[in-house]
């Protein structure tokens, strides 16, 4: 029953894990806020939020879910992963918390609650899961993020 739950709650999510991990690998190149700053003089959002990182996300988030059966909750959850990740670099920028900081516990969940709120229109999902996606993401963000780090493909272990 449980390990049901948590394979339930993984292949719910897969979509947005893989749309917010993959900036990470094919990103690079412009920055979305060009640069730009806030009205607080801080950056918008900082250099490491690409347009190709947030596009080559939904692109294979999108596909994880067509693969999956399920092409618009698939494009859902990509895009709402990586708008709230886009939130929370926001959030961070003006909490002067520079690009590629730590900032527990959102970094590991911003991601998340975008999806959640963008599927909600199209697939409400059980609060069960929805508990059960909150419970194991962080230690999995943690674990996947550190090994990135060892294999080189991202700067800090978070």
């Amino acid at each position: 029953m449980v390990l049901n739950i948590i394979y339930e709650a993984l292949y719910l999510i897969f979509p947005a894990y893989c749309a917010n991990s993959i900036p990470v690998i094919l990103g690079g190149g412009p920055a979305i806020d060009g640069g730009r700053r806030f009205i607080d003089d801080k950056p918008i959002l900082g250099p490491r939020k690409t347009i190709r990182g947030f596009l080559a996300g939904i692109a294979v988030g999108t596909l994880i879910g067509l693969i999956q059966g399920q092409l618009f909750l698939g494009f859902l959850l990509s895009l709402g992963a990586l708008v709230g990740d886009l939130l929370e670099s926001f959030i961070k920028r003006r909490l002067d918390i520079v690009s590629g900081a730590s900032f527990p516990i959102a970094d590991q969940l911003d991601f998340v609650f975008g999806a959640l709120l963008f599927s909600l229109p199209v697939f409400p999902i059980p609060i069960h899961i929805i508990f059960t996606i909150i419970l194991i993401t962080p230690p999995l963000h943690l674990t996947t993020n550190v090994v990135a780090y060892l294999l080189g493909i991202k700067k800090e272990p978070w």
